[in-house]
């Protein structure tokens, strides 16, 4: 990967290893979320999608995450735009609004396991879909963002 790759280039720049290393390995994205059909609110549950590895943060099965979990977050220039939901400290998002990585991103800080200790990551409070019955989903919302209408 270039040096600082990620103050020298902007996001249409990057080539694939790059852009994979800017996920910082919080987790949020997995978070499963859910889409108030009055409201076009979007509920974030602390339930994690079941490939995530609540401890580690990390997809337990990334190469064939689209096929074992259709509604996974694709993240790429095209569908970045349209996740709103994404919270401000995540790389892409503020990359993409014009602001620089975080001093504990594990690119900035040279430590993997920062993430954790800054307590950004799920780790300390993520539970796996498969401990929680679809109908208790609604006694897990931990965040609304409100409709962007």
């Amino acid at each position: 990967m270039r040096e600082r790759f990620w103050e020298r280039f902007s996001l249409e720049e990057l080539d694939h290893e790059e852009w994979e290393a800017l996920c910082d390995g919080c987790g949020r994205c997995c978070l499963i979320k859910l889409e108030d059909e009055d409201s076009g609110d979007v509920l974030t549950l602390d339930v994690a999608c079941k490939l995530l590895d609540t401890r580690q943060c990390r997809c337990q099965d990334y190469t064939h995450r689209f096929a074992r979990v259709p509604a996974c977050t694709q993240m790429n220039l095209q569908t970045l735009r349209e996740f709103h939901w994404l919270p401000d400290s995540c790389a892409y998002r503020r990359l993409h609004e014009g602001r620089g990585l975080a001093d504990w991103h594990p690119l900035v800080s040279g430590d993997p396991q920062s993430v954790h200790r800054a307590r950004v990551s799920v780790a300390h409070f993520a539970v796996s879909e498969r401990d929680v019955p679809e109908d208790r989903w609604e006694d897990h919302v931990i965040a609304v963002l409100p409709c962007e209408d």
